[in-house]
């Protein structure tokens, strides 16, 4: 998905062809449809883990999380087909500029010289439904999860009960920081500069796959210990 944004800094390659560009943009809002709703699913799994760990193995079976999977990819795939089908219908009479490095579909929609507004709204519908409910639900797990481990009665093992959810709670806040500054950023910074749309663009596709692999290593000990390792070892030969 990120072969435009190379191919603008490598080659400086400047064009796209319209169904390259709707396919780019299927995938990417996709895959964050999923990423969503794995973040969902994780928070669930942390549920289920800390209220009821004795089932837990009962509750999450591989058949379970095959289905789990499954529904994934169906929901983000049957919720961007409309989407793609509507800006298909559409006509390009202005500028065929994008101010992103990468197809993103209100900003192709933007160029459009006929009527968008059902389109905006499926958009807006589908961001709703999707990272919108995935939201709710994930916060309705934590409430669940807190209420859960206050009912414990050592505070050692409320620390660790914690402790399992912090990297998930780090997953969730890079993602929807980002998505949710780039959605206010398109709805109402009309008047915003145009390099605020195209670093806010930018750090919405890269910070979360960049931040994520840090924020669980930290939690490896193996990983903290071999990372510190390299670090004093540098400052002994400076």
């Amino acid at each position: 998905t990120l072969i435009t944004m190379l191919g603008i800094f490598w080659f400086n390659a400047r064009e796209i062809s319209f169904n390259a560009c709707s396919s780019q943009m299927f995938f990417i809002q996709l895959f964050t449809v999923m990423e969503s709703s794995v973040l969902l699913a994780m928070a669930f799994d942390r549920f289920v883990a800390i209220s009821n760990p004795l089932r837990y193995t009962s509750v999450l079976t591989d058949l379970k999380i095959a289905q789990i999977g499954a529904a994934i990819i169906t929901r983000g795939t049957v919720i961007q087909i409309p989407i793609l089908v509507l800006l298909k219908r559409l006509s390009f009479c202005h500028s065929h500029v994008l101010h992103h490095s990468y197809c993103f579909h209100p900003d192709v929609m933007k160029l459009s010289c006929t009527d968008t507004r059902i389109n905006s709204a499926l958009g807006l519908t589908a961001l709703i439904t999707t990272a919108g409910v995935d939201s709710i639900f994930i916060i309705l797990s934590y409430l669940l999860i807190i209420k859960t481990v206050l009912s414990i009665a050592s505070p050692e093992e409320r620390k660790k009960a914690f402790s399992t959810c912090i990297s998930h709670v780090g997953a969730v806040a890079v993602f929807y920081i980002s998505l949710i500054s780039l959605s206010f950023v398109h709805r109402f910074g009309k008047w915003a500069p145009p390099y605020v749309h195209t670093l806010i663009a930018n750090a919405y596709l890269l910070l979360p796959p960049v931040m994520n692999p840090i924020i669980y290593s930290v939690k490896t000990k193996q990983i903290r210990r071999a990372v510190l390792k390299v670090l004093h070892s540098s400052t002994a030969k400076m």
